[in-house]
C-alpha cells in the first residue's frame, strides 16, 4: 500500500522559514514525479513545486519561485519543501503528491497518483 505522509507544518510569523517533509512508502517513484500543492478552504488546490525523481529537474509556480525549494532523497524516499520569507497567504494545507510516470503537466492535480493526508502551515502576520 503506497502511502505518503508530510509533516513539518506549524504556525510560524512572517518571515519565519519552514521546511516540509515528505516520506512515502509502498513503492518508489523513480520513474515519475512528487510535488507540494496547497489549499485554503473554498480555493482551488495549488501547484507550487515538482520534482522529476531520475533527472531531478525542478519546476515551481511563479509565485513561489526564489522562495521555496523542492528537494529529494532516495532513502528514505522523500521530497521537502524549503519555504522562505513567508507571508500570511501562505497559509494553507501543504499536501505532498507523486506520480508513476512523467507527464506534461507537472503542475496539473490530475497528474498525480497519490496525494498525503496534508500538514497545516500558518503564518501570522
Amino acid at each position: 500500500q503506497v502511502q505518503l505522509v508530510e509533516s513539518g507544518g506549524r504556525l510560524v510569523q512572517a518571515g519565519d522559514s519552514l521546511r516540509l517533509s515528505c516520506v512515502a512508502s509502498g513503492r518508489t517513484f523513480s520513474t515519475g514525479r512528487m510535488a507540494w500543492f496547497r489549499q485554503v478552504p473554498g480555493k482551488e488546490r495549488e501547484f507550487l513545486a515538482a520534482i522529476t525523481w531520475r533527472s531531478g529537474e525542478t519546476f515551481y509556480t511563479n509565485s513561489v519561485q526564489g522562495r521555496f525549494t523542492i528537494s529529494k532523497e532516495n532513502a528514505p524516499n522523500g521530497v521537502f519543501l524549503r519555504m522562505n520569507s513567508l507571508k500570511p497567504e501562505d497559509t494553507a494545507v501543504y499536501y505532498c503528491a507523486a506520480s508513476q510516470y512523467l507527464t506534461s503537466s507537472y503542475f496539473a492535480s490530475e497528474s498525480y497518483d497519490f496525494w498525503g493526508q496534508g500538514t497545516q502551515v500558518t503564518v501570522s502576520s
